[in-house]
């Protein structure tokens, strides 16, 4: 009896086994989100490009230089821009939304959830939350477009205190 009750629980680990690996080895269905992140992954490596903003304060006529890299196993893309910084924002995915976390210089953190983009190429972001301080301002809002393998272009906008915007353009070209 007890040799048939060990078969029996020896067959039913088997078929459930069977049964799981079965189940995974179906497609997933890429959400939204998960396009966007694998856009986005494509900008690994490092770049560079000015930087005009509507404020002539807030723009340089340096090139700015930028490093993206991939990070976590996949998990989690790093952007630092050195402005001197560098300032670092971190992109990842949150059950189906897929979040930027940017860590200002004015010691704020704004959270932002990207939208679905109708043409594929763009990943637009909107603001969530800013906690931390905010007595300079925050970033709102944040636009990344890819042009090619070679070529991207960002576009983000900063509150400031008193609520005026600031809008700021990087026009990014690969240098590694």
């Amino acid at each position: 009896m007890r040799v048939l009750r060990v078969a029996v629980s020896i067959f039913m680990l088997s078929v459930c086994a069977l049964a799981h690996g079965q189940s995974s080895a179906k497609p997933v269905a890429s959400s939204d989100a998960q396009r966007s992140f694998d856009l986005l992954k494509t900008l690994a490596g490092t770049w560079k490009g000015p930087i005009t903003t509507d404020n002539p304060a807030w723009g340089t006529d340096q090139l700015m230089p930028l490093s993206i890299r991939v990070a976590s196993h996949g998990n989690a893309l790093i952007h630092e821009l050195s402005t001197p910084g560098p300032e670092v924002t971190v992109f990842y995915l949150d059950g189906d939304r897929l979040t930027l976390l940017h860590y200002c210089d004015f010691g704020n953190r704004p959270q932002m959830v990207a939208r679905p983009s109708a043409d594929g190429k763009t990943v637009e972001f909107d603001l969530v939350d800013a906690p931390g301080s905010n007595d300079v301002g925050h970033v709102s809002h944040a636009v990344f477009t890819i042009i090619d393998a070679n070529h991207h272009l960002e576009d983000w906008t900063f509150t400031l205190a008193d609520g005026t915007l600031v809008h700021g353009h990087l026009d990014f070209k690969r240098v590694q």
